[in-house]
């Protein structure tokens, strides 16, 4: 660098001029500019690291290198340098954790940190009568808390901590700060309520959004504020009514309140002829009442959002007709009527600059003809309204429409020529209407096509391929489809997601459809294809949806699925697929729903050789099968998603799992149809922590391992249709999210456990068919099931059965008659033992047998000496009732009639071994 010989050199501005010196050698040019008090060289293409060394120009009180790539931690020295004012080294790639100490540096006034997103560091205490004015560190990965000592700065003019990772709580001492022009703390996880800023009278811009502040703002927070240009709240939990006094101050241009809780009406507007107001955004909050009139005098405003609240009544939409500069009109979803009927249509065609008109649910029963005259419109959603008939052919020449969504109405046709050459649209969505016929529309440009659930029938064009080229998303689910898949189908690189499901196609499905290298959804349900599933899914696989559920299909799961290793959702039920557990997709730990169910898959359950999980597995239904075994404990160990920790609330798995498709602020929502005893249930956007496990109608015996009893965020259960035994687990009571259990049709004994009372959330219960005794548990829950669903157990009683039950132990003999025998036969044969002498002494016998008559006749009114004779000889014999036989119980069963004849019999045999 030829500058290394001004040794005389004060300031150094290289702003944008490529320096191709590699590595630290730049830094070492310096060295020799040893007067050097201003160093600016942004953009100048550095590379790293930054070079402790360059404290040697301890002059240097001015450093600016933005915009180079040091991909390098800050040197710890940079703390050395006594003069230093202005410290900027945004999008740097800095890396590491910034020293703390430069921040005590006595005359530093500006740091600019930010866009380094691998840097990290933290605001720890700020030193008293600091000088500091900016402090910039967005974009940063800066945490931890604001100190209270912020308060010691009270030069700071500037002071942006956005996009980082801050909490906690704003101290008190923040209302402090009076020279704050420029406040942005937005994209942090900043807590509780926003303290005053009231004193900080020069303050400019304020810009709050998406933290988790909560409380209400009141007029003490903002009333001094005479300078504020912007307000932003929006994305926090902030309550309460409005303040008025936020709308009459004398330079507000931008309010944005949008995705609060704020409640209560809109108040009117003060100083309407001297607002400055430009936007205004409340949409996604609960405001109700009417919309004040004096919001449409608000002549500057520019941006008008006021959806997704509670606001009701009837608006003539004429008003607006003196916002002359209004490019954004929301006013979607709450409980108004507008009224797009009037005289003038002028009035509104006045408004140039209009772009943006939402008006979904608004009670509209037609097109506003106001539109057609908006050629700048880029915008337009008219969905979730009452509107019949056509779509007028206007629409279509809109040149500047970019999204069109009139969604949700009752449309029954298209009006006239669709196709523009020249338009310029990126989304449609006409899903839920009536529209009938062939469908000619697919814009050249579109992204985003959505024809679902409508009356469509038409064979899909062979050429359709031609006019996909940009298509992200087409989705053309339960119309009436038939034919097949075109191949030219395939050449949309685009395409992300691809819809058929729910209508007449057949033949095979595309070997070119499993080749794709962009696919993320492919549902093809509920179609009429054949054949076996191609085997052709590339090592380079995306795909995260495959259903193809009701279907022809045959064979096995192809081998080569296991190369899409983002696969979240594998729905193949209800298809003639035979193969033995998948187990070759164990590497696929994104799987978080697998259905199987009504194919001819058999064997045993699980991946015996293999310590891998589906730890993210939430749904899983193996039902109609002819799978065999017992239940997979091994496996159940490892389906983490169903277990929910004492300190874990399931958002996790559900924040990973919305992630599936976003396009210009619309998801796609994957559904998966589960049945139970023939109930089919369609769950749409399942990926949001719902959790359920059917392996019913298949052959799996033994008895339910206490691994299943861990999952603690099931919701559905069915095991029914098999050979289970033994008891139901007491720990069932641990599955407390369960809100459906199936167990019916198997061998399950034993009473039914108390802890299935406690389950809350139970809304269906199945456990008829099988061997159950005893009284069912009183509870909540239990008692208000139908007797169906406890038939078939015949020694079960209670309520619902009519059957009831008695004040004795109920099952007792059955349980334990094995027990009570043995007591039986042990006393019996002891006593055998100890008077079998006496059998053989006559004289000792006859006194001691008298004596023992005496006393079992007082002990036992049932029994009785009597006297009989027989071969000229006289006997007393002591005889028993048939009473005994009865034990006064109606519910007796064979073990007690075993029990009485054994006694009976031995009584028989000592006293007939007597004589008189």
């Amino acid at each position: 660098m030829l500058v290394q010989n001004l040794t005389m050199l004060r300031q150094l501005y290289m702003d944008g001029v490529i320096v191709t010196t590699q590595g630290n050698k730049w830094s070492n040019a310096l060295f020799k500019l040893v007067n050097l008090q201003e160093l600016s060289m942004s953009n100048c293409n550095l590379s790293g690291p930054l070079d402790p060394s360059l404290t040697r120009l301890q002059n240097l009180s001015v450093i600016r290198l933005d915009q180079n790539n040091f991909s390098s931690p800050v040197p710890e020295t940079f703390a050395n340098f006594t003069n230093l004012t202005t410290l900027h080294l945004s999008s740097c790639e800095l890396t590491g954790t910034f020293p703390e100490k430069i921040f005590q540096v006595a005359t530093l006034s500006v740091v600019d940190l930010s866009f380094n997103y691998n840097l990290y560091g933290s605001l720890l205490e700020f030193p008293l009568n600091s000088p500091l004015q900016t402090l910039i560190v967005s974009g940063t990965s800066f945490s931890g808390g604001i100190p209270p000592s912020i308060n010691n700065l009270g030069q700071l003019s500037i002071l942006d901590l956005s996009n980082c990772h801050f909490n906690g709580t704003l101290p008190s001492s923040m209302s402090r700060l009076r020279e704050l022009t420029y406040l942005d703390l937005s994209l942090n996880d900043f807590t509780g309520q926003i303290p005053s800023l009231n004193m900080s009278k020069n303050l400019t811009h304020l810009h709050f959004w998406k933290n988790g502040f909560t409380g209400s703002i009141t007029s003490y927070h903002f009333g001094g504020l005479r300078n504020l240009l912007q307000i932003d709240l929006q994305d926090n939990f902030l309550d309460g009514s409005l303040p008025s006094s936020l709308f009459s101050l004398p330079l507000l241009r931008s309010i944005r309140l949008s995705n609060n809780n704020f409640q209560d009406q809109l108040n009117k507007f003060s100083n309407i002829s001297s607002s400055k107001l430009e936007i205004l955004d409340l949409s996604g909050n609960d405001l109700n009442g009417s919309i004040p009139t004096d919001i449409f005098q608000l002549r500057s405003l520019c941006v008008l959002e006021l959806s997704s609240n509670k606001l009701n009544g009837r608006l003539k939409l004429d008003v607006i007709h003196r916002l002359v500069n209004l490019s954004t009109l929301g006013l979607s979803h709450n409980h108004l009527s507008i009224d797009t009927n009037f005289a003038d249509v002028g009035l509104i065609s006045s408004i140039p600059n209009m772009k943006i008109v939402e008006l979904a649910s608004c009670n509209l029963t037609e097109f506003p003809s106001f539109l057609r005259n908006q050629s700048k419109i880029t915008t337009l959603d008219l969905s979730s309204n009452n509107i019949q008939g056509s779509i007028p052919t206007w629409i279509w020449q809109l040149n500047s429409l970019v999204q069109l969504n009139l969604s949700h109405n009752l449309l029954s046709n298209l009006e006239g020529p669709v196709q523009n050459p020249s338009s310029n649209l990126r989304l449609l969505d006409l899903h839920d209407n009536h529209l009938q016929g062939k469908l000619q529309i697919f814009p050249v440009h579109a992204s985003y096509l959505d024809y679902s659930s409508n009356n469509f029938s038409f064979t899909i064009p062979s050429d359709i391929g031609n006019f996909l080229s940009s298509t992200i998303f087409l989705s053309l689910s339960k119309n009436n489809l038939s034919g097949n898949i075109p191949q030219s189908l395939c050449s949309s690189s685009s395409m992300l997601v691809l819809d058929f499901s729910y209508n007449h196609l057949n033949g095979k499905i595309p070997e070119c459809l499993t080749q794709s290298e962009r696919l993320v959804v492919l549902d093809l349900q509920h179609n009429k294809f054949y054949g076996s599933i191609p085997d052709k899914f590339p090592v380079s696989c995306v795909l995260r949806t495959l259903d193809l559920n009701s279907n022809l299909l045959w064979g096995s799961i192809p081998k080569s699925l296991a190369n899409c290793t983002s696969l979240e959702v594998l729905d193949l039920g209800n298809n003639q697929v035979d193969d033995g557990f998948p187990c070759f997709l164990k590497t696929i730990s994104t799987l978080r729903v697998m259905v199987l169910r009504g194919n001819k898959f058999h064997g045993h359950v699980g991946c015996p050789y293999s310590n891998s999980t589906w730890y993210m597995l939430q749904i899983v239904d193996l039902s109609v099968n002819n799978f065999s075994g017992v239940l997979p404990k091994n496996c159940f160990k490892t389906w983490k998603a169903m277990m929910l920790d004492e300190d874990d609330d399931g958002s996790k798995f559900n924040h990973i799992a919305s992630q599936v498709l976003k396009f210009g602020g619309i998801y796609y929502q994957g559904s998966v149809t589960l049945t139970s005893k023939g109930l089919q249930m369609e769950f749409v956007n399942i990926l949001t922590g719902f959790t359920s496990v059917d392996f019913s109608s298949n052959n799996f015996e033994g008895t339910i391992p206490e691994e299943l009893m861990n999952f603690t965020r099931l919701n559905l259960l069915d095991l029914s249709d098999n050979a289970l035994a033994g008891q139901i687990p007491s720990s069932i009571g641990n599955l407390k999210q369960l809100e459906a259990l199936d167990l019916s049709s198997n061998h399950f004994d034993g009473e039914i456990p108390t802890q299935l009372a406690n389950l809350n959330f139970l809304s269906y219960l199945d456990l008829s068919s099988n061997r159950l005794v005893g009284k069912i548990p009183v509870g909540i829950q239990l008692q208000t099931f139908d007797a169906s669903s406890f038939v078939g157990n015949a020694e079960l009683c209670g309520a619902p059965l009519p059957k009831n039950c008695s004040n004795e132990t109920y099952g007792l003999p059955c349980t334990f008659g094995w027990n009570i025998i043995m007591v039986e036969l042990g006393f019996v044969f002891g006593l055998a033992l100890v008077i079998d002498p006496l059998l053989f002494w006559k004289q000792w016998r006859q006194w001691y047998w008298k004596r023992v008559d005496l006393i079992l006749c007082r002990i036992f009114p049932q029994l009785n000496l009597e006297y009989e004779s027989s071969g000229g000889h006289c006997y007393q014999v002591l005889r028993l009732f048939m009473i005994l036989l009865s034990f006064n119980n109606p519910y007796k069963s064979n073990d007690d009639e075993k029990i009485s004849q054994i006694i009976i019999m031995s009584l028989k045999h000592i006293v007939t071994g007597k004589s008189s």
